[in-house]
């Protein structure tokens, strides 16, 4: 088992996906504040609601004025807000992804197709060289390099 975790650490991946994590949680954590402090504010304003964080279904039937008053209570409740401020936060994350992917893509160099470098015989159907005017399998001419003169 210590060999296996030792091949799996030695791969290059683990420390990309390490970085990656790293990079990711620094990253969520922008995105958050762009979220909670620029994005939802305005969009809580449209709606009537300053934060979607506070709005919550109470399931226990008492009266709260807020969410923190429930939980502090224990009262059971189904938090809608966070889940729209999250959601909201997954495709603002999955947006910009989408955007670095793309940016980065932009950079690698895209391979020139190459001539192919064999061709089919129409005789045998065998591979022959592209350059070849006769097949050195069945030794017929190539239709498309006939000589001239050549009655085929």
């Amino acid at each position: 088992m210590l060999s296996e975790f030792k091949k799996f650490i030695k791969r290059g991946n683990v420390l990309d996906l390490a970085v990656g994590v790293v990079i990711g949680a620094a990253f969520s954590k922008i995105v958050d504040s762009l979220v909670n402090d620029i994005l939802m504010p305005p969009i809580g304003l449209l709606v009537g609601k300053v934060d979607f964080s506070e709005l919550y279904l109470n399931l226990s039937g008492k009266e709260f004025d807020t969410l923190a008053e429930a939980k502090k209570a224990g009262a059971a409740t189904i938090n809608y807000g966070s889940f729209i401020n999250n959601a909201i936060n997954f495709l603002i994350v999955s947006f910009a992804i989408f955007i670095l992917v793309k940016q980065v893509n932009r950079f690698y160099r895209k391979e020139q197709p190459t001539a192919p470098t064999t061709k089919k015989c129409g005789d045998c159907l065998s591979d022959i060289p592209a350059e070849a005017r006769r097949c050195p399998n069945c030794t017929s001419y190539l239709s498309d390099t006939l000589p001239s003169g050549n009655p085929q």
